[in-house]
């Protein structure tokens, strides 16, 4: 009878797999960062140059949408490739011969893509200001939504990672997705834009409240709505990262 294997802490699994992920992106993180900081880019220059005169609400959709792009670039498709690779390349065979649970995996995962993804978060910010010539009145609720809005956007990458029959075509659903999401809803143009359906169709999207968020906490005013985006923010995290953990193949073989 085999012995039973005591697991580390999960604070000390958290920080080795979180870590051992680091590693892995050591060389190429500065790709990382710059693909997920130059699309949003052009995208609030093409934008922004089109709705120069459309007002101050306008450019604030065009803002907080490219941020949110930003964040599904460098959160839901690195994640959707990451764990597609995992699958198809034996990692998590070799993952499960280690003592640690498939929840710290899966967080440190998340950890490591959030941290990588900062950096064009912040260039995104800085730019789509000086660009789009729009004030800054940051809410310290920020420190809360910004990870609030990343959190279901790994939890969809995951999951397409974990259900794609290759990493092509998670990529290219994650691709897919994220193109949806953002022109789908009141994200990158103003809902009094936009014809009713989208809006109905936006509301099942998480990028509809993470846009939200963003702009009530960095252009204000906070409203009522906050509650309800972060609400749902929650919601599409807890609902995503358990279909995640029920699918992910651990140690099952």
């Amino acid at each position: 009878m085999p012995a039973k294997r005591n697991l580390p802490s999960l604070p000390v699994q958290l920080l080795d797999l979180f870590l051992m992920e680091l590693t892995n992106w050591r060389w190429s993180w500065r790709t990382i960062a710059l693909t997920s900081a130059i699309t949003p880019m052009l995208s609030t220059i093409a934008l922004g140059s089109f709705a120069q005169d459309s007002g101050q609400e306008t450019l604030g959709y065009i803002l907080t949408g490219n941020l949110v792009m930003a964040l599904m670039f460098g959160n839901q498709d690195n994640m959707a490739s990451r764990f597609a690779y995992m699958r198809f390349a034996g990692t998590l065979e070799y993952y499960a011969t280690l003592p640690i649970s498939r929840v710290a995996l899966i967080i440190a995962c998340v950890l490591a893509f959030f941290l990588l993804s900062l950096p064009s978060l912040l260039v995104n910010i800085i730019f789509g200001v000086f660009f789009l010539k729009i004030p800054l009145i940051v809410h310290p609720m920020i420190l809360l939504v910004i990870p609030l809005c990343v959190l279901p956007m790994a939890g969809l990458g995951a999951l397409i990672g974990v259900n794609a029959r290759t990493p092509q075509e998670s990529d290219s659903f994650s691709l897919l997705l994220t193109m949806g999401m953002l022109f789908l809803g009141p994200v990158l143009i103003p809902a009094n834009r936009l014809p009713s359906f989208l809006l109905s169709v936006g509301k099942l999207s998480p990028a509809t409240y993470a846009a939200s968020a963003l702009r009530q906490s960095l252009l204000s005013p906070l409203t009522g709505q906050m509650l309800i985006d972060l609400a749902a923010l929650l919601g599409f995290t807890l609902l995503t990262f358990w279909f995640v953990g029920r699918k992910l193949d651990w140690r099952q073989r």
